[in-house]
């Protein structure tokens, strides 16, 4: 069993990428793309516990933010065993994290996002 604790240097600038730019466009009002990025820096992060949970943390502030109360409900349970997942390497990889995916599902990671961990070389495996 491998165990999973800090995420790779090499990974971090677009992890942290994508935050940036969902703080931008959380500011700026376009909620839809702040959601996308947050969802993006899940599918990077989900693998490293506190990258992984924090995500988690901002997709509940969004949901209370944006009063959707399915969306509070469904990212508590992941905010409390997300991280420990992670370190145990049990995430289902591409899933992007919000309510609307149930937790346990395995997603297609999209090809740019697949370009990412290539150019951080990052295995998928």
């Amino acid at each position: 069993m491998r165990f999973y604790t800090t995420m790779p240097s090499s990974l971090q600038p677009f992890y942290h990428e994508e935050l940036t730019q969902y703080r931008s466009n959380y500011q700026s009002g376009d909620l839809l793309q702040a959601w996308r990025h947050l969802e993006r820096a899940h599918i990077i992060g989900q693998r490293y516990p506190a990258a992984h949970s924090f995500v988690h943390w901002k997709m509940l502030q969004f949901g209370i933010r944006i009063k959707n109360t399915k969306e509070i409900i469904g990212q508590v349970p992941r905010l409390l065993v997300g991280g420990l997942k992670s370190f145990v390497g049990k995430v289902p990889l591409g899933n992007p994290g919000g309510s609307n995916v149930p937790a346990l599902r395995k997603v297609a990671i999209a090809e740019d996002i697949q370009d990412i961990f290539r150019k951080a070389g990052v295995d998928l495996k």
